[in-house]
Order: structure tokens, then sequence, then C-alpha cells
């Protein structure tokens, strides 16, 4: 029952990606075979110039063999739904090509390799982040559900309401003048100071430069988790086999993390989990007022400069990895609580 539901799960989750990278592909084919006739000429007319040997008439000849056999290996001269069927199946393969201007720190232009530096600095800062606001938000959720209605949820409450409503980047830019040029305390953004440091200092360096951007993400990231666990688990609370667990004389942190934890679990795990997953894809304005180089930077970066490889690439890999986190998520339900049955008949 299970490893059918399963099958199903991964069968619908790739068709829903073959789908959206389709659609990706159909949206920007046009944007993006300009693109690849560009890097055509530009790779004809580099390699021409080492001929050296070569008549001008002979020259042109190969130029224009070398430009048609490469429009056919790119399927360039294909009708317009194979070119987007051969570009559906390049970005499926994670084939994403050469970008046309972003280039890596190493001076790559292989999107990939743009890619994947870029994804690790996003993951650092956010994931960091979202792992200290789920500690906080559980503990401060399981508090303000022992006591209802007491000083600490009545007053954190409040503090949700006023919190949860601030946009992040307005609480990051208050906190960029305040610590850094009213109270020169933190640096004002970047990942590490110049010139680099390596080895231990490096590493003391990086957290010096994470640590203004880390406070703004966990100072109003906490507050609505907080209040939802505390509404989940003051619902289980109230259940006839939590009251039975009391009365037999179980402590009540037992009952809190081994009974009532357990079964508040699927909805907060969603949580946890999507906010892991969103960590990797970063955040275009919070990257933008810290000018710290990861996914959400890029982004911006890339639509800019209209780099539709890398755009084509980032919205793939993120599309790909959420489609992913679904069916975790999905999979991890059944063993969380035994009460949701996969793939069976009520």
């Amino acid at each position: 029952m299970y490893r059918r539901y399963l099958i199903k799960r991964v069968l619908n989750a790739l068709v829903n990606y073959l789908i959206i990278i389709f659609l990706l592909s159909l949206m920007f084919n046009t944007t993006a075979e300009k693109s690849v006739r560009t890097q055509v000429l530009e790779q004809v007319q580099a390699e021409a110039a080492r001929l050296r040997n070569f008549s001008s008439e002979q020259v042109q000849q190969w130029r224009a063999d070398r430009q048609t056999f490469l429009i056919h290996r790119y399927h360039l001269d294909e009708p317009f739904m194979l070119r987007v069927f051969w570009r559906t199946v390049d970005t499926i393969s994670f084939r994403f090509g050469n970008s046309t201007i972003i280039k890596s720190s190493q001076g790559d232009r292989e999107v990939w390799k743009i890619i994947l530096e870029a994804m690790p600095r996003s993951a650092i800062l956010f994931t960091t982040a979202i792992v200290i606001e789920i500690g906080i938000a559980i503990w401060l959720g399981l508090k303000k559900a022992q006591k209802p209605g007491g000083l600490l949820d009545r007053s954190t409450s409040i503090g949700t309401m006023i919190v949860y409503g601030m946009p992040s980047w307005w609480v990051g830019m208050l906190l960029l003048m305040l610590l850094v040029y009213i109270v020169p305390i933190f640096p004002s953004g970047g990942m590490t100071s110049i010139p680099p440091r390596y080895g231990f200092l490096g590493f003391i360096d990086l957290l010096y430069h994470m640590a203004l951007p880390l406070i703004t993400l966990v100072a109003i990231g906490f507050w609505g988790t907080a209040l939802l666990t505390r509404n989940i688990v003051l619902g289980v609370l109230q259940d006839d086999y939590i009251m039975a667990a009391r009365a037999r004389g179980i402590p009540e942190r037992r009952v809190l993390l081994g009974h009532t934890l357990r079964t508040a679990a699927p909805p907060i795990i969603t949580i946890a989990l999507l906010s892991l997953l969103s960590s990797v894809f970063g955040s275009i304005i919070l990257e933008g007022i810290f000018s710290w180089p990861g996914m959400g930077n890029l982004y911006w970066i890339a639509v800019q400069q209209n780099d539709v490889p890398v755009i084509l690439g980032l919205l793939s890999v993120t599309t790909g990895l959420y489609m992913l986190g679904l069916v975790v998520l999905d999979l991890i339900y059944g063993f969380l609580d035994p009460r949701i049955k996969v793939g069976g008949s009520r």
C-alpha cells in the first residue's frame, strides 16, 4: 500500500515537473535561441581566427559550414515545437549551457558552475536562520500552549501582530542603519572582508558578516510559526488521550514532547521543510540589502542583464528542489501520523 503511494507521488511529481519545465522552455525559447545563436557566432569567429594557412575564401566557406553544423547541433534549424522539446530535454538533463553575461568568481560562464557557486551561500545564511527560528518557535509555542491566556501568551501574541506584518526589507534597512552607521558594530554588507581571509580567521570573518542578516531573519521569522505551533498544540492538548496521560501521572514534559508534539508534528514539519527548501532559493530583496552573493542576488542580476540561460537554470533547479520537497513531505506524513491512510481505501 505504502509502496504504491510512494510510486504514485513520485510519478505525479515528475509529470508536474516536466509540464512546468516545458512551459518555461516555451516562454523563454525565443530569447534563449537568440543567446545560443550569438554564442554560435562567437565560437565560429574565435575558431576562425586560429586558421592561419587558409585563404579568405576558404575561411568564409569554413565559417559557413561550421555555423551550419553548430546550428544543426543545437537544433536551431528544426520546427518551433521540436526546438522547444529539445530545450526541455536539455533543461531536464541540467544542460543549461553557458551564460550570456554573468560569470562565476573563477571566470566560468557555465550556468551550472554559477548556480552551484551561489547556492551554498544562500543555504548557509538562510538555513542557519530557519533552524534557529524553528527551534525558538517550537519552544515558544509549547510554552504559550501550556498556559493559554497567560502573560507570556498575551504579550507574545501582541508581538506577533506587530512584528509579523513588518516587511523583512524594512527591518533589514532599519537594523542596517542602526547597527552599521549609527552604532558601527557590523559590516555594511558582503560575505567576506576585502582582502578575504582564510582558515579559522576566514570562518570568523564569515560569521561576522553573516551576523546582521541572520539577526534580521530570526527577529522577524519565528513569531508566526510560534503562534501556529501554539494553536496546533493547544488543540491537541484537549484530546482525550492527553487527558488520560495526565490522569495516569505522566510528567508534563513527557506529555508535551512524547504525546502532544508527535501528533502536532505534521503541520509543523510542513512549515519547517518548506522553509528549509526556500532557504536554498535565497531572498532577492534581503540579499540585495546586505549585498549577500547568493541565489536571490543571482536572480536579480540575471533578470537585470536578461541572462536567459541563468534564469532558466535557476527556475528549473528551484522548481525541482521544491517538487522533491513536496514528495518527501508527503512520504514523511505517513510515518509521523498513523491516522493518515496513504494509498488505501477509507
